[in-house]
């Protein structure tokens, strides 16, 4: 069971996830199209696309040469699939995923190495360009699904063979190895590391993490030196030593610019970063280091509050695939990759359980209802790599990419969201996530505490939690109540709670619980309008539309299935309620929104407002364009785009009042 050390709260615990049961009209039948469609088509794809066959060692010169980061791709797919397994029993795809470990434990060398492009493609070339390569982002993954692979099954087949290749590193990085002093160009391996000292008690892979991270970024450079013995430009050709710019530039794009302790702004690569600070706050947790948890907080605040768009997406610029500079969060180019939401999700969940803190769950929360849930399609077989917050139409999910990261990742958060529901600690209980079902929590100090959660969550705001603990046993039950909900109310066995026991964002509850002991909230969840900070430029007289953890949007499908205006015409009345109700036909809360749309009259009206013939009317004019007076519909940002190619907006033009 994953676990943090926490220098002001004590040891905290997620749940196994055996012991979390979701059952509720929301997820559960999210996770079951996971279950059922989206892991065995990710399955499929793998096997298509050769990632297996290269595995077999069959690719030959002049052949397509398999990618560099190949084994990430079987590795979450492994890492999400043993999620499954631990929850659902399934022989076929438990056989499928012995098959696949089968595989990479023939492809590993003598030594330990195990990356096909390097072995069959390039031999001679491992570990000379950490910068780019991607081996020690790919043994990070492999890292993660070993672990995964053996708390599901029992099997040690894949952690072997992960320990060996680790072990490798640790020796090639070390004290006269042929990268001594180096680090990952792709940040990954440094959480993994924490994860395989947890998962096996061994305190080197924390000490080869904190190593690692502590490196990045001091002088001399590595990469530098990297470069140097190398003699090229490296795999991506990407270098230019005689061009400072570029070099600062790629610096910052893989987060080495500076040591980690003194960064303070979020640059480069969102999901090299995601990464890099989750470790950073693991490392935090478990050695109570306090630069690490004071710089995670500094760029906490970099990302969230400067640039992270409303829906908890992050990575603005599309050319590094991440991001911008502060409060430059364009629409229609906004880039927003669906593991950098995941990466985000990840981060949270360690914040939160770093500080005690609810702000943290909060983002959390909004990137996996909004941009992760986007990241797959309805059927589950779809994916976005990313996730616009506008569209005219161009945007489409794909069955799969060259560079697949995206669908495993996905698959792999949503098939462990009973960690991010739960946190344990000794005498207490957080709750960080409305989700119904059970869960069977071991807390020390206590013993077996088990919760029943009832819920409509996100559709409705209403939660009851039912608690059964050891008779006479002290127990702090926390839950987290969200930023947005104001007025939310509280009732413990019908006895309303007084406003004080909400702190740091969660509702505190201590007592010696009895049997048929049930907590009730209720979090209202009116649709509500929200601006932008005037420093968005690209938000100026706009307003957006959220209700409850999901943000909304103006869908209108290019085949003209809905009866919907274009969404970038459409003005949203200041003055007038926002009506809300159920759509049996998409299975949702829909907006009714209050709107004047902006007809498309240019074609038949001239300069000075009369009738023009076809095509002789000029391009600007003296007359306002006619409006409409209509109600538009809005959905939940994580469903569009499954009605077909569809224009699209989050933000919409605002109307002062009258």
């Amino acid at each position: 069971m994953p676990s943090l050390v926490n220098v002001n709260n004590g040891l905290s615990t997620v749940p196994a996830l055996a012991d979390v049961r979701i059952d509720d009209a929301f997820w559960a039948p999210r996770r079951e199209v996971v279950r059922t469609h989206t892991i065995p088509q990710q399955e499929r794809e793998l096997r298509t696309g050769g990632h297996l066959d290269a595995l077999r060692g069959t690719w030959r010169p002049g052949e397509p040469e398999p990618h560099v980061f190949w084994e990430s791709d079987v590795a979450k797919w492994i890492e999400a699939a043993s999620y499954s397994l631990t929850q659902v029993p399934d022989p076929e795809l438990d056989a499928a995923v012995e098959e696949v470990v089968a595989l990479l434990a023939g492809a590993q060398e003598p030594d330990g190495y195990l990356n096909v492009y390097f072995s069959q493609v390039r031999p001679g070339r491992r570990f000379t360009d950490l910068r780019d390569a991607h081996e020690l982002y790919c043994l990070g993954h492999l890292v993660e699904a070993a672990v995964a692979h053996h708390e599901a099954t029992g099997r040690t087949s894949l952690l072997d063979v992960v320990r060996r290749y680790v072990d490798l590193v640790e020796r090639e990085l070390g004290p006269g190895g042929s990268c001594d002093g180096g680090y990952d160009g792709h940040e990954e391996i440094e959480l993994a590391l924490v994860r395989l000292a947890r998962a096996t008690g061994e305190a080197r892979y924390l000490d080869l993490a904190r190593r690692m991270v502590d490196a990045r970024g001091r002088e001399p450079f590595y990469f530098d030196a990297e470069t140097e013995r190398r003699g090229d430009e490296g795999y991506f050709a990407s270098y230019f030593p005689d061009r400072p710019r570029q070099v600062q530039r790629f610096r910052e794009y893989n987060q080495s610019h500076a040591p980690v302790r003194e960064q303070s702004d979020a640059v480069g690569h969102a999901v090299r970063a995601m990464y890099l600070y989750c470790a950073m706050a693991d490392l935090a947790a478990e050695t109570g280091d306090d630069g690490l948890r004071a710089a995670c907080e500094r760029l906490w605040t970099s990302v969230t509050e400067r640039k992270m768009y409303l829906t908890g997406g992050i990575g603005a610029d599309p050319s590094i695939e991440g991001f911008a500079g502060d409060h430059e969060l364009p629409n229609e180019s906004s880039y927003n990759e669906t593991c950098a939401s995941v990466g985000l999700v990840m981060w949270a969940q360690r914040m939160g359980a770093l500080t005690g803190e609810g702000r943290y769950g909060d983002v959390m929360e909004l990137a996996l209802y909004n941009t992760v849930l986007a990241g797959a399609s309805a059927d589950g077989t779809h994916y976005f790599y990313g996730n616009p917050m506008a569209s005219d139409g161009g945007h489409e999910r794909e069955p799969w990419f060259g560079c697949a990261c995206c669908p495993p990742n996905l698959a792999r958060l949503l098939m462990s969201l009973p960690w991010y529901a739960y946190l344990v600690r000794p005498g207490q209980v957080d709750v960080t996530l409305a989700v119904g079902g059970s869960a069977r929590l071991d807390v020390p100090g206590v013993g077996e505490v088990r919760l029943d959660v009832a819920t409509g969550y996100p559709w409705t705001g209403d939660v009851a939690i039912d608690v059964t603990a050891p008779p006479g046993a002290d127990l702090v039950l926390r839950v987290r109540i969200p930023g947005w909900a104001d007025g939310a109310r509280a009732e413990l066995n019908g006895e309303d709670l007084p406003d004080d026991a909400v702190v740091d964002g969660f509702l505190w509850v201590e007592r010696a619980w009895r049997a048929g002991d049930r907590l009730s909230i209720e979090l209202p969840m009116p649709a509500r309008r929200v601006w932008a900070d005037p420093r968005v430029r690209a938000d100026l007289g706009r307003v957006a539309v959220a209700r409850g953890p999901l943000v909304y949007c103006v869908e209108r499908p290019l085949d003209g299935s809905a009866d919907a205006p274009d969404p970038a015409a459409v003005v949203l009345a200041r003055d007038e309620p926002i009506g809300t109700s159920w759509s049996d036909e998409l299975g949702l809360v829909v907006a009714d929104l209050p709107v004047r749309t902006i007809d498309d009259d240019a074609a038949t009206v001239e300069a000075d407002g009369a009738a023009a013939p076809d095509g002789a009317a000029p391009l600007h004019r003296r007359t306002p364009p006619r409006t409409t007076r209509r109600t538009a519909e809005a959905i939940p940002y994580f469903a569009w785009a499954n009605r077909g190619p569809s224009a699209m907006r989050v933000w919409l033009l605002d109307s002062a009042p009258a």
